[in-house]
């Protein structure tokens, strides 16, 4: 299986999406707008961000696996090796 070195604000914006789903999930009233806003954000910074047009193979499988790494690192899972360490 092909890993792939994530620019590390690209993990970070998933992790993000993936913490503002859950307080949505457990939001009322204002509050839901706001993080419906963010989410939005969110989803827009991770699936236009740069890092995906240097990915002209496995795209798809590519997804999934910053999906899988930032769902681990959210959890307090070991998947942050594999986040670049520079910002970008």
């Amino acid at each position: 299986m092909h890993h792939h070195t994530f620019p590390a604000d690209l993990v970070q914006a998933q992790r993000d999406w993936y913490a503002t789903y859950r307080q949505l999930a457990g939001a009322a009233g204002t509050q839901t707008t706001v993080l419906r806003r963010r989410l939005v954000r969110l989803s827009v910074q991770v699936t236009a961000h740069p890092y995906w047009a240097t990915v002209t193979d496995r795209g798809p499988a590519a997804r999934m696996e910053l999906k899988a790494l930032a769902w681990d690192e959210a959890e307090g899972g070991p998947g942050q090796s594999r986040a670049a360490a520079t910002g970008g």
